[in-house]
């Protein structure tokens, strides 16, 4: 009799538990968790136009500003359009396979590697680079095209848990992030989180949006350099002027 009761009390407890786990939206999370999200190319698409049309109209602005004030109010709206758009189009290839001699040309129509993501996105936001010299670089090469020594901070052997607050203290911005074997995107947000978005190559999970405690590349690296990229208004003028960059070799 016992151990009727016993099985009773459990089956009641168990089917308890099950209501509260679902009623409380458990199932729903694990569920969640497992799907993998899609690439979005036809969204990618609708960003890139935008975004291609928002820099022509600043670029008009920008001819037509006389004063330094004048420029510097056009620089700003790019650098505002850039940070609004540009991590859009980042998640729109979310889903995309990772390979090493990835080179895929658009979101989820291939594999593509950790360079080609960055230097593709770049050159989609309307940045004149040749994006197979670009993505061929070391990941300090990379940064150092965009942005110059000063703008460009090293720090070696770091505690991650110490960096990744001096990461989310920084501006609010988008940030290239170059690691021992690794090259990606932080984006630091006005909530002071921060999204590491690249193509990983950690279980080929490819291109993903990892948070502070999810970006296992940054944790697991000795080397890590952050290179301004909207926060620095160098970046923003050559996006302006539609000038070649050179790629840093």
């Amino acid at each position: 009799m016992l151990g009727v009761i016993l099985l009773l009390v459990l089956g009641i407890g168990g089917w308890w538990l099950w209501r509260e786990a679902e009623h409380r939206g458990f199932f729903s999370a694990l569920t969640a968790v497992k799907e993998k999200p899609v690439p979005d190319l036809k969204r990618y698409e609708v960003l890139e136009a935008e975004l291609s049309d928002w820099r022509a109209n600043l670029v008009k602005e920008y001819k037509k500003a006389l004063s330094p004030e004048q420029k510097a109010k056009v620089e700003n709206d790019a650098r505002v359009i850039l940070e609004m758009i540009l991590p859009e189009m980042m998640r729109c290839w979310r889903g995309t396979g990772y390979d090493f001699n990835g080179v895929a040309e658009r979101p989820g129509e291939g594999k593509i590697a950790c360079g080609y993501y960055v230097s593709t996105l770049i050159r989609d936001a309307g940045f004149k680079v040749n994006r197979y010299k670009l993505a061929q670089q070391p990941s300090a090469n990379i940064l150092r095209t965009f942005t110059d020594a000063e703008n460009c901070q090293l720090k070696v052997g770091e505690n991650y848990a110490t960096y990744a607050d001096w990461l989310e203290a920084k501006e609010p911005a988008i940030y290239l992030m170059g690691l021992d074997t690794h090259v990606g995107f932080v984006v630091v947000e006005k909530n002071g989180d921060m999204k590491f978005l690249h193509s990983s190559g950690i279980d080929k999970a490819g291109v993903v949006e990892e948070s502070r405690d999810q970006a296992l590349a940054i944790k697991w690296s000795n080397w890590r350099m952050l290179g301004h990229f909207t926060a620095d208004p160098h970046v923003i003028r050559k996006w302006l002027a539609g000038e070649n960059v050179r790629v840093v070799e």
